[in-house]
């Protein structure tokens, strides 16, 4: 059987990199230690925020993923995961600099969301407000018949400060009730299922929580490299989804 090795550029943050590689274990058939996937982990926690060079308030993170990106391929790695829903509006200018595929998170989840409600349904996403600046989540939807609903100012407020209390290694009720509050608004709204557009939201969301599929990019992801890794699926071209645009204006603000 084919096999090929994962690669996943983390460090965005630490305990959602742990959560990736620990849903690859669980999700990948073993009785034993060589059963489980060959993974290499480059995790820089250095990384500049994503949100806030979207945002204009910060640097551009580009030349640190593409650096992690190519110490990875040069270690060995087959492909490339990034745990980091924010990254992804930047990959677009790193998978150019390498010659291994990046999976996208973001194409995972609304093919796999597509397949979960009918066209036209509203879908709720909870992210950083990188994300939904960027609009990865509206444009990948809007391609399936999709609309994505995305919270006001004030439920924003409250993602905002949940993902932040992840980061923080603040995985408690408090935490929970923020990002719970956000999206049942989103529900009560209209949304028909409901987008962990985070990787730190799927730490403390509970399942189940609410009368609507709530979708963890994180799993996907995962699910979809052990897919590939395994030789149960090709191992793509390079498809990163994310627009250089943003890399684009960041460089030509810091010029």
């Amino acid at each position: 059987m084919q096999r090929y090795t994962i690669g996943i550029l983390g460090g965005m943050g630490p305990l959602a990199t742990v959560d990736l590689y620990r849903k690859i274990i669980e999700l990948t058939p073993a009785t034993c230690d060589q059963d489980h996937l060959h993974v290499i982990i480059d995790a820089d926690p250095r990384i500049p925020d994503r949100t806030a060079a979207l945002l204009g308030n910060g640097p551009d993170p580009t030349p640190w993923l593409i650096a992690s990106a190519q110490r990875l391929e040069a270690a060995g790695a087959d492909l490339l995961l990034v745990p980091c829903n924010t990254a992804h509006a930047f990959l677009a200018a790193v998978q150019q600099l390498i010659s291994i595929p990046i999976i996208s998170m973001i194409e995972e989840t609304a093919e796999q969301v597509s397949r979960l409600v009918p066209a036209g349904s509203l879908v709720g996403i909870l992210a950083t407000a990188g994300t939904i600046a960027s609009r990865l989540y509206q444009e990948a939807l809007a391609h399936r018949g999709l609309e994505a609903l995305v919270p006001d100012s004030e439920h924003q407020a409250l993602v905002t400060n949940a993902i932040s209390r992840v980061k923080a290694g603040k995985l408690d009720t408090e935490t929970t009730e923020l990002a719970l509050t956000a999206g049942s608004w989103l529900v009560h709204c209209g949304a028909r299922a409901l987008v962990l557009g985070c990787t730190e939201l799927p730490l403390v969301f509970p399942e189940g929580a609410l009368p609507v599929p709530i979708v963890d990019p994180t799993r996907l992801l995962a699910e979809a490299a052990v897919a590939i890794a395994r030789g149960e699926r090709p191992l793509p071209s390079q498809t990163a989804s994310g627009s250089s645009v943003w890399t684009e204006k960041l460089s030509a603000k810091q010029a």
